[in-house]
């Protein structure tokens, strides 16, 4: 039981991910209504190329971070992405979305990869 709660987390996270990076490509799911300043940076991202690399780096995180040896790599390249996220909701949307859940499993997963952080610190 402690080794799936354990999972839970990344493999959570890592659906997540590639998901929205896969569905930026394939243009499958809706995209929620989005105030006026929310969808002029959203231009801004999309029509300097910015997004596209964004995306990449979430499936190239997301499916990292499915591996146990890559967790660590994986989350280094999706907690910057995910902090965004939440900075991106808080300032434009104004409220909470599904970053919250990003930063918290983020979170979880770094305390079970704490090791591999250490040097960081």
């Amino acid at each position: 039981m402690k080794k799936v709660l354990d999972l839970l987390p990344s493999v959570l996270l890592g659906a997540l991910f590639l998901f929205g990076g896969i569905s930026y490509f394939l243009h499958f799911g809706e995209t929620p209504p989005l105030p006026a300043d929310a969808i002029s940076y959203m231009k801004l991202l999309e029509s300097s190329g910015v997004m596209k690399v964004v995306k990449v780096l979430e499936i190239i995180g997301g499916a990292l971070i499915l591996f146990p040896s890559k967790r660590a790599l994986g989350l280094t390249i999706l907690a910057p992405i995910s902090m965004n996220i939440l900075l991106f909701e808080v300032c434009f949307v104004g409220g909470w979305g599904v970053s919250i859940a990003l930063v918290v499993l983020s979170g979880i997963i770094a305390y079970q990869e704490r090791d591999k952080f250490k040097a960081l610190l």
